[in-house]
């Protein structure tokens, strides 16, 4: 155990686990958590918090806006476990109604804040809540990396760890008691830190919720480079969002057998097919068609990056028939003008002030085969949570839902499964007393991926995409058939695995009464049937099968 070199603190923290020592602690009040400051621990501010409106900190969402609050205690904080580091944390817990849980919520993109959003609906559902900037402040300006490896690591994977230990010892100060059950909850960047604890940190939570991980973390930015080569080494291959409603409409149409394909939702899109120059022009440019240098880089989005020597795939290419949304193509990929990408300044970043420590890059030098090489090397270890050897997770009982959208244009949602099937064969192969092979038996008992159809990144996108995983915009309904948090909680509380859930088409400000259109997300491999009975924007009337069936 880390006791951040501190006597008085070790113990508080062993406090905090050991079940026989909760008696001998008495709930305090919020303001004297002050005197919890150590050495390597500061409580810079404990305040009461009175009910009403509440503006929350900005986050990588921007400015919230002001929301009704219950009183609740506001714990902020700073880490050090190293001479460099300089981690920032809070901790909300309710006055009253706590329902006696612990959830920490994950970061995005380069994190550099705490994630306001997320922590109110934590707060909601009754949970005391911890956010971490990760040990930096701001997410544009990636320089604070550049000759600072131990805020690197920080980022990487120690931030989470440290403010999940000082968030239970804060808890049980306040409380007088420790959380019954601890959560994690984190999509994007948040994603990889999920599996990053999972992985690392078995001991921290017992159910954690994955959206769309950002866990391979060095090859998805390699990919992000990739496009940007591929739409503006050569000017004329720039493809503007003006032809990507010529570009979906050709894919949905080469993907006419896929379920979803009418109503523009794919189901599972590898089982497209889709051919971009099949909209090749054929006498000079258009509106409606790609020319040959776009026709090219649009292959090379789908396809994906390749190691130039040995041909081996680097990451995976982005899944075809949702170009058009808002979120997609047009924010990600393409942006609205050339250069203005959000892949790009993600790739540009981490290349820049990660790997070459040198804010002068130029992401044309950029070489696939060393240079991702060198990126693997020096902070694969650090940044990348693919390790897919989760027997000490299972073996403390964790429970762990993954969701991931198949018209994610920022982390490719083939990764996904390429990562849950990593797991599957690891733990086959290493089954006690069974036989290795390809089945997802022993992974299903404590790990389970849901990949939804038309959802963008964590959200958003032309398909169903709330299921509690939208920050500020809660379930329609607070179970564990809508619900992908409560549906955790069945699952570790209860031992009852989610065998679908149900995603809602809704949006900020929408009354959820249930006739909004609704779909069903079933455990993969599974996907859903339609049963030919009713329309098709009714969960109910889709089945969860395995594709062969």
């Amino acid at each position: 155990m880390n006791c951040f070199k501190n006597a008085s603190l070790c113990t508080l923290l062993l406090a905090a686990a050991a079940p026989s020592a909760q008696m001998a602690w008495a709930q305090q009040p919020c303001k004297e958590l002050i005197s919890l400051s150590r050495p390597a621990l500061v409580i810079s501010s404990a305040e009461s918090v009175p009910a009403g409106q509440f503006t929350p900190p900005a986050d990588f969402l921007g400015q919230a806006e002001p929301v009704t609050m219950p009183a609740f205690c506001r714990v902020a904080g700073i880490l050090k476990p190293t001479a460099d580091s300089q981690i920032r944390f809070e901790v909300w817990m309710p006055a009253q109604g706590w329902n006696g849980k612990f959830e920490a919520v994950g970061n995005g993109g380069f994190a550099g804040l705490i994630v306001g959003r997320p922590l109110v609906d934590a707060l909601a559902r009754g949970y005391a809540a911890a956010s971490t900037d990760d040990g930096h402040v701001g997410g544009v300006d990636v320089s604070w990396a550049i000759g600072h490896p131990e805020k690197v690591i920080d980022f990487g994977y120690r931030a989470v760890h440290e403010t999940a230990q000082a968030a239970k010892a804060v808890i049980h100060a306040y409380f007088g008691k420790n959380a019954d059950r601890s959560y994690f909850d984190g999509c994007s960047d948040g994603g990889r830190e999920a599996l990053m604890e999972a992985q690392r940190f078995p001991e921290d939570f017992e159910g954690i919720v994955v959206g769309a991980p950002a866990n391979y973390w060095t090859n998805q930015f390699a990919g992000f480079v990739w496009n940007e080569q591929a739409t503006l080494n050569n000017p004329a291959s720039y493809i503007p969002p003006s032809k990507l409603p010529a570009l979906q409409a050709a894919a949905l149409a080469a993907c006419k057998n896929v379920e979803g394909a009418e109503e523009g939702i794919l189901e599972d899109p590898r089982r497209c097919h889709f051919d971009p120059a099949v909209i090749q022009c054929k006498e000079g440019d258009g509106p409606n068609c790609l020319t040959a240098p776009q026709v090219e880089a649009a292959k090379k989005i789908y396809a994906g990056p390749r190691n130039p020597r040995t041909g081996e795939q680097i990451y995976p290419g982005y899944e075809p028939g949702a170009e058009v949304a808002p979120w997609n193509w047009p924010a990600w990929i393409t942006g609205a003008q050339p250069g203005q990408a959000i892949q790009f300044f993600f790739g540009n970043a981490f290349f820049a002030n990660m790997v070459f420590e040198n804010p002068k890059w130029d992401f044309r030098t950029l070489n696939f085969d060393k240079d991702v090489q060198l990126a693997d090397q020096k902070l694969g270890p650090v940044l990348n949570s693919i390790n897919p050897d989760l027997r000490r997770f299972r073996e403390r009982g964790g429970k762990m839902i993954q969701y991931h959208g198949w018209a994610d244009d920022a982390v490719a949602p083939r990764d996904s499964i390429r990562y849950y099937e990593s797991v599957a064969s690891f733990m086959n192969a290493n089954a006690q007393g069974r036989r290795a092979g390809s089945s997802f038996r022993a992974t299903q008992g404590f790990y389970r991926l849901f990949m939804v159809p038309g959802m963008g990144h964590c959200w958003g996108g032309p398909g169903a995409d709330n299921f509690g995983n939208k920050p500020g915009l809660p379930s329609p309904k607070l179970d564990a058939e809508h619900d992908v948090v409560s549906a955790l909680e069945r699952w570790v509380e209860s031992g009852v695995p989610p065998e679908r859930i149900i995603a809602t088409k809704s949006t900020e400000g929408s009354a959820a009464k249930g006739e909004m259109p609704t779909h069903l997300l079933c455990p993969y491999p599974q996907v859903a049937v339609w049963t030919g009975r009713g329309g098709k924007d009714s969960a109910g009337n889709f089945v969860c099968r395995l594709p062969s069936q």
